[in-house]
């Protein structure tokens, strides 16, 4: 039992009414958005919602983080509305499964560890940017769409009872932990909202004017499709684009959930949680999905800091599908709306403002860039791809630009460059340049003391020095090298000669 509670929790003891309150609001504010995006990609509203279940459960039991929400999320499933649209569902069911065993590969091979790679600024234009799409997603719940698919905004007296009462929600969020943190805001904001919608019998849009969450057990099923080479190249390049989403997008929300609680989750795990639940979803009927941000901080916020949160708000939306389907339904939109969109104006890393004088321009380039592309295509994965590669780029060329050698001469009359800063492909020319090969004599030390060889651009560019010496008969010598800098050289068969001394740095070049 005591081993049960502490995989539950294993940062402390179980708050059980909290974890079960939280699990509660945390389905509550899945179910529209499962039903929305399942709707979105032409797919019946039971295939969101089996996701949210089967994912939900799954990783909260399986996952690397506890108190972190997945569901079926619409991060994923925009990826693959072309393939519904091209192939049917039956080729979004085997899909998601492909997509499933190429996360758990993922985990099992331990890369899930480069999500370290991901700078800080990349995190605030990503967290930014999705707190926008949360927020402007909420404003699409206040237009109407007509016979002819046309969406108009919501007039006259519809329109300020759904603002008014979205504003009664978001009030409530914000007031509620004033008077007590028993129970979560967002939670008693739902049931507040009901209640005043359901006494003063208010004419308001509800969870069933979106569709029917009403349904049966989510039954095995294997995607009958072709099993030929055809069908792999048809869904192959969409699973590893859902594959590539899903991860980042839960590996990112780890890392924030991380930081909000100060403690550590394990990425490799969460990685073959969430392709175990999507493996899973491809032959139960759900459209797969990833960690959800938005819901994930419901949960934190809320005081759940365990397991049993996630599991709770699994069987929560399992029990709506099977029984509590005319009660849900009844739910104003409206208090999911401001629920929502108070966790949007949390989500908003308004810290980056007030940095943002102290940030170099790169980073704040960075930071906006990430933001809009994530604003602008909905695509989480590109957004921190590109994010990356910038700042990486930007990096590099820091660093080449730090290169330096100070030049003397020794007793023997041997001319020694002292190399500062490291030596890799962005500062191979200029390192180059330092070097008068023509009016040097006949013995020249390199020391890399102050430096590092840290790639095969390096070691190229040392080779093609000693080449230009040699062709003057003249000698390289190399000191201040460590081992595995030593054993590359020589592998390469470099003509320079390497002094060693109990002095040289035990760096490694490149990992085994």
């Amino acid at each position: 039992m005591n081993a049960l509670l502490r995989y539950l929790n294993p940062h402390g003891k179980i708050n059980y009414s909290v974890e079960i309150l939280a699990g509660l609001t945390v389905a509550m504010t899945m179910i529209p958005e499962s039903l929305s995006f399942a709707i979105l990609a032409g797919l019946s509203p039971l295939t969101g919602l089996y996701a949210a279940f089967m994912m939900g459960l799954i990783t909260a039991i399986l996952g690397g983080r506890p108190g972190m929400i997945s569901g079926g999320a619409g991060a994923t499933i925009v990826t693959l509305i072309a393939l519904i649209q091209m192939h049917g569902i039956e080729y979004l069911f085997a899909t998601v499964v492909l997509a499933g065993i190429l996360q758990f590969l993922v985990g099992a091979l331990k890369l899930g560890k480069f999500v370290r790679l991901i700078p800080q600024p990349v995190m605030y234009g990503f967290l930014n940017g999705l707190a926008v799409i949360i927020f402007m997603s909420q404003v699409e719940q206040f237009k109407w769409v007509d016979a002819s698919g046309v969406s108009h905004w919501l007039s006259g007296s519809t329109g300020y009872i759904m603002l008014g009462l979205t504003l009664f929600a978001a009030v409530v969020v914000y007031a509620f932990p004033k008077l007590s943190k028993a129970i979560p805001a967002s939670l008693v904001a739902i049931f507040a909202t009901f209640l005043l919608v359901y006494i003063f019998k208010i004419d308001t849009k509800t969870v069933g004017d979106i569709a029917s969450v009403k349904g049966s057990l989510p039954s095995f099923n294997i995607p009958t499709i072709p099993l030929n080479w055809e069908s792999l190249t048809i869904i192959f390049p969409f699973a590893l684009v859902m594959a590539a989403v899903g991860l980042i997008e839960s590996l990112l929300t780890l890392s924030m959930v991380d930081e909000i609680t100060s403690t550590k989750g394990h990425a490799n795990r969460e990685a073959m949680a969430q392709g175990t639940a999507n493996f899973v979803n491809g032959f139960f009927g759900g459209m797969g999905g990833c960690a959800m941000v938005a819901q994930t901080l419901v949960n934190i916020n809320a005081g759940s800091r365990s397991r049993l949160s996630g599991i709770i708000g699994a069987l929560t939306i399992l029990a709506i599908i099977l029984v509590a389907s005319p009660f849900i339904e009844r739910i104003p939109m409206a208090a999911l709306v401001g629920v929502m969109m108070v966790v949007a104006i949390g989500t908003f890393q308004w810290v980056s403002f007030r940095i943002i004088n102290k940030m170099p321009k790169s980073d704040i380039f960075v930071g906006v860039l990430v933001a809009l592309i994530t604003i602008v295509l909905h695509n989480l994965a590109l957004a921190v791809l590109v994010g990356v590669i910038i700042s990486a780029l930007v990096f590099a060329w820091d660093n080449a630009k730090r290169i330096r050698a100070r030049k003397t001469t020794d007793e023997q009359g041997n001319k020694v460059y002292e190399i500062y800063g490291p030596l890799f492909f962005g500062s191979v020319t200029g390192f180059l340049e330092k070097f008068d090969i023509d009016d040097d004599p006949e013995k020249v030390i390199i020391d890399f003391k102050e430096s590092k060889i840290t790639d095969m651009s390096a070691i190229d560019a040392v080779n093609k020095l000693a080449s230009r010496y040699e062709s003057q008969s003249k000698i390289v010598h190399l000191r201040h090298l460590s081992p595995d800098c030593m054993a590359i050289l020589k592998k390469a068969n470099s003509p320079v000669q390497i002094e060693i001394s109990e002095e040289d740095p035990t760096y490694k070049v490149m990992p085994k």
